[in-house]
């Protein structure tokens, strides 16, 4: 899962150097905190949270096929 968003946040911003997720493992749940450059926030984000739902939809569907929760927050 961690490698996912990766592999979408360095596609979508302008600077794929910046970008770190962490994984913190939960009972029950695994939280991914994605972090990027401050002026690359608004393209992960995108107008109205647009794209942050699409990356939230994706992930959670390739979590259900392993049987799964992951969550992902944007820092």
């Amino acid at each position: 899962m961690k490698d996912l968003v990766t592999f979408m946040a360095q596609n979508l911003v302008n600077d794929p150097s910046q970008v770190q997720v962490e994984q913190i493992e939960r009972p029950h749940v695994t939280v991914l905190q994605l972090r990027v450059a401050p002026e690359d926030m608004g393209r992960v984000i995108g107008k109205g949270g647009r794209v942050a739902n699409a990356m939230r939809t994706l992930l959670r569907v390739a979590a259900a096929r392993e049987g799964k929760r992951v969550i992902l927050d944007i820092v």
